[in-house]
């Protein structure tokens, strides 16, 4: 279990980084004026946490990680200020980690997954239209003599367009990976981050004769959207992460809070992060054995790169490893936790 005692500089936050759930969500005073959205009429029901959260944060204990004071400051401050909030660093250093942390922590449901790869385009996290299901429906309500299924059965919100509902609460969206992303993508975000909205032309074409229509949303409920348009009422909790690969234009970059997650190193707060880390998905169960494992991974080959999931696949095969009477767990650790950027590996070459 992670502890953070609030002092007087940290009585403002609301996320508080220690894992325990909470309702502090409602002391979120009210938005700047410029990022204050209007949308309606509010959605007041949160889907329940995601089992992917607990997969990410750990079954043990309250799920507390240790984050650093001015890590918590730039999280509150973009909980306060509606700002999406950029997470550099190294791979596996904790930055999906976060989102879930958030969802967790403050009650704000299942986390919007919205993984990026080099093909994805702006509507696709918006939502998707099947003008091809369409058209076959119509043609066989035509032969059949059957009605027509309302248009809003071949519309889908992709998890940016759910995330911008007329939510009471703000929803948690994980943008993963964005520099993974076309160079286009990161300015078409500008639009709808800056302005909370969006809209559906397929819509907006049927408006004068259906006002409003139920779509299926990336939570797969349906709910209501009005003239074809789509405007958040609490600007979601949005994450996005990038692995340093390319450098994003200064119009994203002014819009959001920049957060850098650098590796663990060997040091007490390094320690400190990867042993509650690994007491989250192992509880206390060897954790003197995991504690030399925590030390071992930051003390060999400093500077080297290297993943905390190659931590917890080391912890989690020398215990089996021990449980079934055989194995060294000192080899088998070393194995798993080798630099990522050290080596020969993938060289087709035999040790």
């Amino acid at each position: 279990m992670t502890e953070n005692r609030e002092s007087p500089d940290t009585q403002w936050h609301i996320f508080r980084g220690n894992g325990e759930p909470h309702d502090g969500i409602t002391r979120l005073p009210p938005p700047p004026p410029w990022r204050d959205f209007d949308g309606g009429p509010a959605l007041d029901t949160v889907p329940p946490l995601g089992t992917e959260s607990l997969r990410r944060l750990g079954a043990h204990g309250d799920h507390g990680i240790a984050w650093g004071p001015q890590e918590l400051e730039l999280i509150n401050a973009a909980l306060f200020l509606r700002r999406p909030l950029l997470v550099t660093g190294d791979p596996g250093s904790g930055k999906s980690t976060l989102a879930h942390a958030i969802a967790h922590e403050l009650g704000l449901g299942r986390v919007l997954q919205w993984p990026i790869v080099s093909r994805t385009a702006l509507r696709d996290g918006l939502y998707t239209y099947d003008a091809i299901a369409r058209l076959q429906d119509t043609q066989m309500a035509e032969l059949s003599g059957e009605g027509r299924k309302d248009i809003g059965a071949y519309l889908r919100l992709g998890p940016l367009g759910t995330a911008l509902l007329p939510r009471a609460r703000p929803r948690v969206l994980l943008v993963d990976e964005l520099d993974k992303s076309d160079i286009d993508l990161p300015n078409d975000l500008l639009n709808a981050l800056e302005e909370g909205e969006f809209r559906i032309p397929e819509l907006q074409r049927v408006a004068d004769r259906q006002q409003e229509v139920r779509v299926l949303t990336d939570d797969d409920e349906h709910v209501p959207v009005r003239d074809g348009r789509v405007r958040c009422r609490a600007f979601p909790v949005v994450v996005m992460t990038s692995n340093g690969e390319r450098d994003f234009p200064a119009p994203l970059l002014r819009r959001c809070l920049h957060l850098d997650l650098p590796s663990p190193r060997n040091d007490a707060w390094g320690r400190a992060r990867l042993g509650a880390m690994v007491g989250a998905h192992f509880g206390a169960a060897d954790a003197e054995r995991n504690d030399d494992l925590v030390r071992s991974f930051l003390g060999s080959a400093p500077g080297a790169l290297r993943a905390a999931d190659q931590l917890l696949n080391a912890v989690y095969l020398t215990q089996q490893a021990a449980r079934q009477g055989g194995g060294d767990r000192q080899r088998l650790a070393e194995l798993l936790m080798r630099p990522l950027d050290h080596g020969e590996q993938g060289s087709g070459r035999r040790a």
